[in-house]
């Protein structure tokens, strides 16, 4: 009789190869291994199918989705501006849906009837795996092994890998958390749990320390088409390459590098340790952009809009109709949203060198301090008046209540 399947989200990681193990003590499961590739590295895909299969699993598929991952959730994820709590570029959680996306293409591929994900019980990504399960194809069984198994800590996993023999990239030592993708690397737990103690310089991957970078600046410019990069020095790139040359680029100049201590969807504080180079950059330059090309009105509106959008995806919320339908507002919002912006690059900072658009609403004419024929400023007085008729009507009344209180002292 044939075992039932479960589609595993494996990282090679120490949660997922000890994950592996206990499925099979635990459920007596046939294992299909799934690692998404979205941009990890080389480094941490290198043989990860012989070990997947050495640690236990009947199949094994590796997935390369960075275009789509660049194309269908980074890059709307741009055009709304969305930052969370007013740092955080989304890295580790805008990759999550695409993810869960593919976990459910490949379960139903293989006919597996469950999906297995090695989150823990504390964090956010749990949330955001079964989310995109469950509006996907809600008849799949989810297993969260972190809110089933005897294991309280890493150093528990850490213990049973070694009795197991199973072979993990961590130690007791050092056992922070990494997540890299080619939007990002996240770091979390371990040492960083102690929000006094500074990060260690030698644990960034994708920046240099500000102080060390070079000591002239760079000057880089990025084209923009409706929202959407699409250049960068004048040189036409596709979406992954243009993503990984600007990662490049910052890097060099220590750009990208944040600490902070968040809100957890959970309702717990943590702490992280982000490196988003090229993300950075590009979220600056589009926020440039669309300060030259929007009127007032629809760009205060859309920084709402890329709030609500920010606790979206961080939320997990990606698969809703809510999502859609702000989408469909920050399209129509990026139709002018074209142009390129020069920017300067100097030990961990951006600066403005320049914008350029067709569409801008920027007028020179009118907003000199120069003469100009354009403005009329005796206009002024007239919109003053009217828009502060509330502010008057409220000082006059002010003003009446505080005579008649003083002329009542005086009676007394």
């Amino acid at each position: 009789m044939a075992k039932e399947k479960v589609v595993l989200a494996y990282s090679g990681g120490l949660d997922t190869s000890v994950i592996v193990k206990w499925l099979r003590e635990k459920y007596d499961y046939e294992i299909v291994a799934v690692t998404a590739d979205v941009g990890q590295g080389e480094t941490e895909l290198t043989g990860l199918e012989e070990k997947a299969i050495n640690s236990g699993a009947a199949q094994v598929f590796v997935e390369d989705i960075r275009e789509e991952l660049v194309t269908d959730y980074i890059f709307p994820m741009v055009q709304s501006g969305a930052v969370y709590e007013g740092k955080y570029l989304l890295g580790t959680a805008i990759a999550r849906p695409v993810i869960g996306k593919r976990l459910v293409e490949i379960a139903e591929k293989v006919g597996a009837g469950a999906i297995a994900h090695g989150a823990t019980g504390k964090g956010n990504d749990q949330v955001r795996f079964e989310f995109a399960i469950k509006a996907l194809n809600p008849y799949l069984k989810i297993i969260a092994p972190w809110r089933e198994w005897e294991f309280k800590s890493r150093s528990d996993c850490i213990e049973y890998a070694r009795e197991k023999s199973i072979p993990i990239p961590v130690t007791a030592e050092k056992p922070y958390s990494i997540d890299r993708n080619l939007w990002h690397i996240s770091f979390e737990g371990g040492i960083l749990e102690d929000p006094a103690r500074e990060p260690d310089g030698g644990m960034f991957r994708l920046t240099c320390d500000p102080l060390d970078a070079p000591d002239q600046p760079e000057e880089i410019s990025i084209s923009w088409e409706k929202g959407i990069p699409c250049a960068i020095n004048d040189k036409e790139l596709a979406p992954l390459e243009l993503v990984m040359e600007l990662n490049r680029i910052a890097g060099k100049h220590g750009i990208g590098r944040i600490d902070l201590v968040e809100n957890r969807l959970l309702g717990m504080k943590s702490r992280g340790v982000y490196e988003t180079p090229g993300g950075t950059i590009l979220a600056f330059a589009h926020r440039e952009l669309e300060h030259y090309t929007l009127d007032r009105e629809t760009l205060h509106y859309k920084e709402a809009v890329a709030l609500k959008y920010a606790e979206l995806i961080y939320y997990g919320l990606w698969f809703t109709p809510l999502r859609e339908a702000l989408d469909a507002f920050i399209r129509t919002t990026q139709e002018t949203v074209s142009g390129k912006i020069k920017l300067k690059l100097y030990k961990g900072n951006i600066v403005v060198g320049g914008r350029e658009s067709q569409h801008t609403l920027y007028h020179q004419g009118m907003a000199t301090f120069e003469a100009d024929e354009l403005f009329d400023q005796k206009d002024a007085e007239g919109f003053i008046n009217l828009y502060g008729l509330p502010l008057t009507i409220k000082g006059m009344m002010n003003r009446k209540s505080r005579q008649g209180h003083e002329q009542e002292v005086a009676k007394n």
